[in-house]
């Protein structure tokens, strides 16, 4: 028999790609494979790069494989019914028909399966959950933190969705008195304040000269005062969304990734400072580890929406 494969896709604000996942979590070799995408991205643009990686990912398919599905996991917020597809940091992309798009794609490859669409942080919290830091636990919420802030959940073993498909959009959560840049207006969401971006955008407030998360990790290793208050901050950030998540949904895990995520260890220890200072004993006992599947995570996540499609509603 033939060995089933998903073809995943794994659509942000800088990049997308696409890879070949079997039905263990693993990425076959050969078939990952990257494109930009970019707020100056023009929809040919985009539309160039995904056409490209699909493409790419499918002619590594082993002969002795098939491809059953597609998975499809997009920043969002997005319309599940629909398709649709809104990035925040894709402007040229407002209510872009994405799952529809990557099937005709599919279909130009010889490819009749089914297309799963849903919000990247469902899609990374589903690879966790199967092969990643949340193995065996059933209330959970995966994050990433990067261009943007993401999120997933999954609440007594089950995908949680909601209607349009945004649950877990833990990037535009409010964080009370802490404020940042307005993302779509909002300054107070913690996406404005904790996403890597928005992050040294505070930091060059205070003087800072680097440009990017590297900059500012290099510069908290070396000592820097306003790097060390600028992760600070962030973390706090972040501690005080996961306190709120986790009172509302009583969670047991919470796990990180993303690019900023790894800016450095310290990070999470400003969050787990926030739970620990918690008034109520079941949301100190929430666990906040980082992500286990590193930056593999998001296209096993992608991969998991066909081979545990089980898990969703």
């Amino acid at each position: 028999m033939s060995t089933p494969l998903a073809l995943a896709v794994d659509f942000g604000g800088t990049k997308v790609e696409a890879a070949l996942v079997d039905a263990d979590g693993r990425l076959i070799a050969g078939s990952r494979h990257r494109r930009p995408t970019g707020r100056t991205a023009t929809v040919a643009d985009l539309e160039s790069s995904v056409s490209g990686v699909v493409r790419d990912a499918v002619a590594a398919l082993p002969p002795d494989a098939v491809i059953v599905g597609v998975g499809i996991g997009c920043a969002g917020p997005i319309d599940r019914k629909r398709g649709l597809v809104s990035p925040l940091n894709v402007p040229d992309w407002r209510d872009y028909p994405l799952r529809d798009y990557i099937g005709s794609v599919a279909r130009d490859h010889g490819l009749d399966v089914p297309v799963t669409l849903e919000m990247d942080g469902v899609a990374i919290t589903m690879a966790e959950h199967w092969v990643g830091a949340a193995q065996g636990v059933d209330n959970v919420m995966g994050m990433v933190i990067s261009t943007g802030i993401g999120g997933g959940l999954i609440v007594d073993g089950r995908v949680i969705t909601g209607p349009t498909g945004n649950a877990g959009h833990i990037g535009h959560v409010e964080v009370g008195d802490i404020t940042g840049e307005g993302t779509f207006g909002n300054p107070s969401a913690l996406e404005a304040i904790a996403s890597g971006p928005h992050t040294v955008a505070w930091a060059r407030r205070q003087g800072f000269t680097g440009t990017t998360g590297e900059d500012l990790a290099a510069a908290y290793a070396a000592g820097d005062l306003v790097a060390r208050q600028a992760i600070a901050r962030t973390g706090e950030a972040v501690g005080r969304a996961i306190a709120s998540a986790t009172a509302l949904l009583d969670l047991e895990l919470v796990a990180i990734g993303g690019g900023f995520s790894h800016s450095t260890p310290d990070l999470f220890d400003h969050i787990r400072a926030v739970i620990e200072h918690h008034y109520f004993p079941f949301v100190k006992k929430v666990r906040i580890t980082p992500s286990a599947l590193s930056s593999e995570g998001p296209l096993i996540g992608a991969g998991a929406l066909i081979h545990r499609s089980h898990l969703l509603p």
